[in-house]
């Protein structure tokens, strides 16, 4: 049997007797529209991450964060990682993490350090592709005070709207000196001795 001819009569199509293409014409000529909307063929599966990810803005940004660090208890950072790309690099001044999973462990750790951590976004700017955040965070340790830390961010979005790259500017020895009461003094007349 040549399987390369079409046996064809109107309202039957024989799979097995016809090439893939020579189908997909038949089909056509029964019913013109596209082969999706009949429901012939499948649209290949889409990550169900992507498609519900919304393009980020200032304004979804701001919620984002709001969420991430102004509820009761520990940090969550779950509902953000959609928002970052698998191969995010970030860094700050105590570590550069490159890859989604290293990230995750990143926040993860911190998360178990702290027993309470807030974020106030201080102001946002963004154009195409940098988004700036200025923040002040407090974070609450178990056997430390709330110490408030000052910094900011700068994100690089990628061409497929998740966040590539972060990098965090804050003055961490600063902020440690300034809770420790016997050093807070002469910290600060350092400073404005030899920078002031």
């Amino acid at each position: 049997m040549d399987f390369t001819r079409t046996l064809y009569q109107p309202g039957y199509f024989s799979l097995h007797q016809v090439k893939w293409d020579e189908f997909l014409y038949l089909i056509y000529l029964q019913d013109p529209r596209n082969p999706f909307e009949r429901g012939y063929l499948m649209k290949p599966a889409t990550n169900q991450k992507e498609t519900s990810r919304q393009p980020l803005s200032k304004e979804l940004i701001l919620e984002l964060w709001s969420k991430t660090y102004n509820t009761e208890g520990k940090p969550d950072w779950s509902h953000l990682f959609p928002y970052y790309h698998d191969e995010i690099v970030f860094e700050d001044s105590v570590q550069r993490v490159e890859g989604i999973e290293d990230f995750k462990a990143m926040c993860s750790r911190l998360a178990n350090r702290c027993e309470q951590l807030n974020m106030e976004i201080l102001s946002i700017l963004m154009d195409s592709k940098d988004v700036f955040l200025q923040w002040k965070m407090v974070m609450m340790f178990k056997k430390y005070p709330s110490t408030p830390l000052y910094g900011c961010s700068k994100l690089t979005i990628a061409e497929d709207g998740r966040i590539i790259a972060q990098r965090d500017y804050f003055d961490l020895w600063g902020t440690i000196l300034n809770g420790i009461p016997v050093l807070r003094k002469p910290y600060w007349k350092f400073m404005h001795r030899y920078f002031g």
